[in-house]
């Protein structure tokens, strides 16, 4: 007993030394900055990439939301004072949407569940016990190795051979924590679910998904800073760490000020394409099975609003149309749910704000994957990258009917043939 007690002791003191390294972002706020021109927007973004005091969190045609400390905010009512920006605050205290986020001990601790957010160890356990309980129609695949020497694990699910595809891609910004509890519930419903419009999707559609991509990152906004969007490999000659890996492919790489050069930025675009061995891994694993993907979806938050390419220019597609009607089909099947959550959807330049080097634009552009989205998920604001947890079911049945409905809106126009059958 004694003995137990004293491993229960270095526990506790293990636990109060870990939550003390923790970065806090106590009377942190969050602004929403109404902008008027491109001008004004990119004004806001290059005062927000002072990472140290600000934190660029959205940013679009009409507004851009800025986290920033209390040392700085004086500052920043004065900045848009001066330019005559309306100010208005969404979260007055960053650190209290953090302390609320995860719930304290309870007996859902003991299954997988989601009702709460989960570290990276029990999101692995999940699909180690996924792959055991389903070993007929599941396989893991290996997508690769991080930085810090952690496995890319995916899982792929599959009733027979000669399925279209569709890939899946969750948490390449490490704080989007709401993303990896989506693809884990799609997982689990997939494989579990008696709902004749489930079934059907999983029996006649091959699943490629990744629940966590950017894994040192997931794991360090778990143990250390919840904020932390990047990849965790140092640069060289610069003491900022990491790379936006959305910004990382070689895919019009650093074009049109898609991505920033500079180290400290929260888009920088790394040294150069694919230098994230994160994105590099998923690259050439796409590259393997890019005959048998007709969609690539890729799980963000937040904004909830779907993007399709181009990122790097306002031109728009070969089959804009097309992707612009899937959208659609997403957006106005979910709305329809009690929720009543509401999507907008266009491409990312014109939606959003110029990207480049993103993977979504990466399949489309050289992998022959003509329908590829972002899905940016729940809220507008309210919440941003710290959902409730009380939110995360409701957002996966959102999600579901969203990607039904997406399913039968390319199986109509012709996008979900198969490409391969053997």
């Amino acid at each position: 007993m004694k003995g137990l007690m004293l491993v229960f002791g270095f526990l506790a003191i293990f636990a109060a030394v870990g939550c003390a390294s923790k970065v806090r972002y106590d009377n942190f706020k969050v602004f929403k900055i109404q902008t008027k021109n491109a001008e004004q927007r990119q004004m806001i973004e290059k005062l927000a990439e002072n990472a140290e005091s600000f934190n660029l969190w959205h940013s679009d045609d009409k507004e851009v939301h800025v986290m920033v400390s209390p040392q700085k905010l004086i500052h920043l009512q004065n900045y848009t004072r001066s330019h005559n920006l309306p100010l208005e605050v969404m979260v007055s205290n960053v650190q209290s949407l953090i302390d609320d986020e995860q719930p304290s001990k309870s007996t859902d601790d003991l299954s997988f569940g989601w009702t709460r957010y989960y570290p990276l160890s029990a999101i692995e356990e999940f699909l180690d016990d996924i792959l055991a309980k389903h070993p007929l129609v599941t396989s893991e695949i290996n997508i690769g190795t991080s930085y810090e020497g952690r496995k890319i694990r995916a899982i792929k699910i599959s009733y027979k051979s000669g399925n279209p595809g569709i890939f899946i891609e969750s948490n390449i910004h490490a704080r989007e924590w709401i993303t990896s509890a989506t693809a884990t519930w799609f997982i689990n419903e997939l494989l579990t679910s008696e709902d004749e419009d489930v079934v059907n999707l999983a029996q006649n559609y091959d699943w490629y998904i990744v629940p966590v991509l950017n894994v040192d990152g997931f794991v360090y906004t778990h143990e250390t800073d919840r904020m932390w969007r990047k990849t965790r490999q140092p640069v060289e000659g610069s003491a900022c760490i990491g790379a936006d890996p959305n910004r990382n492919c070689d895919s019009h790489w650093m074009e049109n000020g898609g991505a920033s050069s500079d180290p400290c930025s929260e888009t920088f675009a790394g040294t150069h394409p694919f230098s994230e061995p994160e994105i590099k891994a998923l690259a050439d694993y796409i590259a393997s099975i890019k005959d048998r993907l007709n969609i690539m979806l890729a799980f963000h938050s937040y904004s909830q609003v779907l993007l399709s390419p181009y990122g790097h220019t306002s031109e728009l597609t070969d089959n804009h149309d097309d992707l612009m009607a899937v959208a659609k089909a997403y957006s106005d099947a979910v709305k329809e749910l009690p929720y009543g959550t509401e999507y907008t959807y266009g491409t990312s330049a014109t939606s959003m704000y110029f990207t480049s080097g993103s993977t979504r634009d990466w399949v489309y552009n050289t992998q022959g994957i003509r329908l590829s989205y972002t899905i940016e998920f729940r809220d507008t604001g309210r919440f941003g990258f710290i959902l409730p947890p009380i939110q995360i079911l409701p957002h996966c049945e959102d999600t579901f009917a969203g990607i039904l409905a997406i399913v039968k809106k390319a199986k109509e126009l012709g996008y979900l043939e198969p490409k391969y059958t053997i």
